[in-house]
């Protein structure tokens, strides 16, 4: 079993990782729609995809505990 501090970096690492994958799949998927962000609106439309991910997440494991009960 893992501890919590090693279970938080590990979710971390996961979040950070997919927010740059996210972020280098918008550039280079978007402009096959003919939609051609640039960095910075490739970067934010990370970060919102980031946080619907986290709360996706989130609200699950929360759905998972009460139906484990």
């Amino acid at each position: 079993m893992q501890s919590k501090l090693f279970s938080l970096i590990e979710s971390l690492t996961n979040v950070c990782i997919g927010f740059v994958i996210s972020i280098i799949a918008n550039l280079l998927i978007f402009p096959l729609f003919g939609f051609y962000p640039t960095l910075s609106q490739a970067t934010n439309i990370g970060i919102i995809y980031t946080l619907i991910s986290i709360l996706r997440s989130y609200l699950l494991r929360r759905l998972f505990n009460l139906i484990k009960k």
